[in-house]
């Protein structure tokens, strides 16, 4: 990643606060949204459709992933096939098992074969990219959503995961590979650096982009002046 402001890996807006994703629509960086129920209730959605519906007519123009809500499979794929009709610019969220474990393999390939643009989520194995990406080969444009923060937070380095399922994908032009879940800005840059397609990312990550390349003698200084504000502004003192 040569510059902040010419990525090769695109960035996409994870969340679902409608003024922060209106306010990050204006910023030429971000190419994409993604959603989840998780994102939705934090954001106090009560009411799925209308906040989807709204938030599609606002941004027309970027892809936006909506993930469907049902552990049934038979309603998964309802639910899917009306979130798909309300924009050309929807990809839908398909789980990569329910709750029970069972495999969403058979419900993305139909969903895929039939026009759906699908974006698998919650994927943390290679075995399970391997399995998904059969899926989806062939069909139409779709996204493979591997949550490597979540790699990292079992003390797993997410890096090589990501970059064999980048080599996995070369078979599959159809397919782009999303880093999920990052924890830090230096992920934008390790995702970049293995050719990942997409990467997502929480407005608190975003917000760091500024400091790239900033001096880090500086940054310590401010560092030092931000505990010693802290500690007059908490009256501290020792007798």
């Amino acid at each position: 990643m040569t510059s902040v402001s010419t990525p090769k890996v695109k960035l996409f807006a994870d969340g679902a606060d409608r003024a922060a994703m209106l306010e990050m629509r204006r910023d030429p960086l971000i190419r994409g949204f993604t959603t989840n129920p998780t994102l939705m209730r934090k954001a106090g959605v009560s009411d799925y459709e209308a906040f989807a519906r709204d938030i599609l007519r606002a941004i027309p123009d970027r892809p936006i992933s909506l993930e469907v809500f049902s552990d049934d499979f038979e309603e998964m794929e309802r639910q899917a096939r009306r979130i798909a009709a309300w924009a050309d610019n929807v990809y839908v969220k398909i789980p990569v098992t329910n709750t029970l474990g069972e495999s969403s393999g058979e419900l993305v390939r139909a969903l895929a074969r039939s026009g759906v643009k699908v974006n698998v989520t919650a994927l943390l194995s290679l075995d399970q990219v391997r399995d998904m990406s059969a899926a989806l080969a062939g069909g139409p444009p779709a996204c493979i959503s591997v949550f490597a923060g979540r790699v990292a937070d079992t003390g797993r380095d997410p890096v090589p995961l990501m970059a064999a399922a980048v080599e996995l994908l070369r078979l599959h032009p159809n397919i782009e590979l999303i880093w999920a879940s990052p924890r830090e800005l230096l992920n934008i840059f390790q995702a970049d650096a293995i050719g990942c397609h997409i990467i997502t990312a929480t407005s608190a990550i975003l917000a760091k982009l500024h400091l790239v390349d900033k001096d880090l003698h500086e940054y310590s200084i401010e560092t030092v002046k931000m505990f010693r504000e802290d500690a007059l502004k908490a009256g501290f003192t020792l007798s």
